[in-house]
Formats: structure tokens, sequence, C-alpha cells
């Protein structure tokens, strides 16, 4: 198999990337004295499916720059990153937030353990997140932690999930539909990529270029879910679809028609492939990871 077939859709793109994954989330996920019911339903959470995007995204930015995507300061952060990523899905989907039955094709934590269980896993998969990279030395976790901070922090995830509940105040326009979508999507796609740069010693200018990418890269895969919320299925996602609509929430399909978000989305793409042309031949799989996830159905 060549390399160009090897990269022809998303699933082949990613796949080199999941056995290692998978093998650092079930060794660091856990901590050996957790009860053994929370530490199933962390489990069933994590290894529930995923496309695993986040820490794919920590592993080819740490190899875009030349760094080594093997070596543990990497592996780490791609492992804390899908912990928060998993985390803000389990809280995302209680009855107080969205309220959803269907995660990744099966039930949500709160259906499957129970409403306080769920929270609690949440909370769970958020510390332990952090402690991650804590003991890392070369690079010190301290700036990698900082970076996923401020990826989920107050002003960033967790803003967007404020905004998106109309619990803040935000603009009318499409201002308001990208302070939402920065901080509820691309703000920890910006950490994963920057973490990874971070790990491979990558200079700022080199970090300038890959925060640009990040960031426009989260607006268009937010704006892709938006459009597969209207347009696709349960079967194709995993998820309760129509859930935005009948929400009343703001997306850009609702104020501008699909027709419109789809040049956006094309747009967004675009602005993340061209933000790579400082950084060379190694951002290629990033070029290529931003145009299918343009493209994809579910």
């Amino acid at each position: 198999m060549t390399r160009e077939q090897s990269t022809n859709t998303l699933a082949d793109l990613i796949e080199p990337y999941l056995d290692g994954i998978e093998r650092d989330l079930k060794q660091w996920l856990v901590e050996p004295d957790a009860p053994a019911e929370l530490a199933e339903a962390m489990r069933y959470c994590v290894h529930g499916g995923g496309k695993r995007l986040r820490p794919v995204l920590v592993l080819m930015s740490c190899a875009a720059v030349g760094g080594d995507p093997r070596a543990e300061p990497p592996r780490r952060c791609a492992a804390a990153v899908e912990l928060v990523h998993t985390y803000s899905l389990v809280h995302d989907d209680l009855p107080a937030m969205d309220d959803d039955e269907l995660r990744r094709g099966r039930a949500t934590a709160h259906i499957r353990f129970g409403e306080a269980m769920a929270i609690l896993v949440g909370d769970a998969l958020l510390t332990r997140a952090f402690a991650l990279p804590a003991t890392l030395r070369e690079p010190p976790g301290g700036p990698l932690i900082a970076e996923l901070a401020r990826g989920a922090g107050a002003a960033g995830m967790i803003a967007g999930q404020v905004a998106d509940m109309g619990l803040c105040t935000v603009p009318e326009d499409i201002e308001g539909l990208n302070f939402i979508h920065m901080r509820k999507t691309a703000a920890l796609i910006r950490a994963a990529v920057r973490m990874g740069a971070i790990c491979a010693g990558a200079d700022d200018s080199t970090l300038d270029a890959l925060t640009r990418y990040a960031e426009n890269l989260g607006l268009a895969f937010q704006l892709t879910d938006d459009l597969l919320d209207v347009v696709g299925t349960p079967e194709q996602l995993g998820k309760s679809t129509g859930k935005d609509s009948a929400g009343g929430k703001r997306t850009l399909i609702a104020e501008t028609g699909i027709e419109q978000s789809r040049r956006r989305c094309t747009e967004l793409t675009r602005q993340a492939v061209v933000a790579l042309r400082p950084i060379g031949d190694g951002a290629g799989p990033l070029r290529k990871l931003a145009e299918l996830l343009a493209e994809r159905t579910h």
C-alpha cells in the first residue's frame, strides 16, 4: 500500500496512531486504589469508541516539527487531552446540560451508571488528565499543564459551554457564534496541537502557525458537526440528531442555511491548511487531516 493510498480516508490516516493511544489510555487511566465501581465507569466512558482526534493531533503536531511521537511526553499529553475531551462529553450529556441518552452508539454515562456517578466520573477524568503530564521533566510538565488548563478552563471549553447554553451574553451575529465555537470546540483542539509542538521544542513562530491551524480546524470541525446534526442519522453518528434545532441552540446553519455553512466550512479548512505553509513537508498529515475532517459523514 502506497502512502497516498493509505491516507485516502480519515480512518486510514488515523489508524496508525490508534493502537498506541488505546494502550496508553488503558495503562494510565485509573489509579490502582480507585474504587472498582468508579474504575468500571471510567473505562466504560473512555473505551467506548470515538475518533481519538485530539490525541492524534498531539502526536501529529509533535512529529510535524521534528519530535518523536513515540516518546513519553507527547504520549502522556495525548492521553491527557483525550481524558479531558471524554469528561466534557460525560458532563455535556447530563440532564442539566444537553440531556442525551446516546453517545458513541451506547447509553450515556448517566443512563448506564446514574447521574451522580456520571458527574463523579467526569470529575475523575478531568483531575486524572492533569496528573499525566505533571511528572514530566523534559519538557517540564508545568507549561503543558498550563496549556491544557487554558484550553479546558473558564476562558476556554467551559466558557464555550456556558455561552452555548445561554448562560452568558454573547453577540447576536457571526461574532457570537465564533465566540461559542472558538471556546467550546477549538480551544481544546488548539491545546492538543500546541502541546504536541511544545513536546518537540517548537519555537514561537512555529507555535503561532500551529495555533492558527488549530483554531481554524476547530471552527470547521464544529461546523461540520452542526451540519451532520441536521443531515445525519443516529445510526451514522452514534448519537442523537436534531438536538440543536430542538433545543433552540444557535448554529450557523440556523442563521444562514446549509449551503452557506458548507462554504464557510470549506473556507475555514483552506485557512487551516494555509497556516501550515511555514512548517513545510512535516505538516503533511496535519493538512490531510483537515481536508478529510471537512468531508466526514459521521
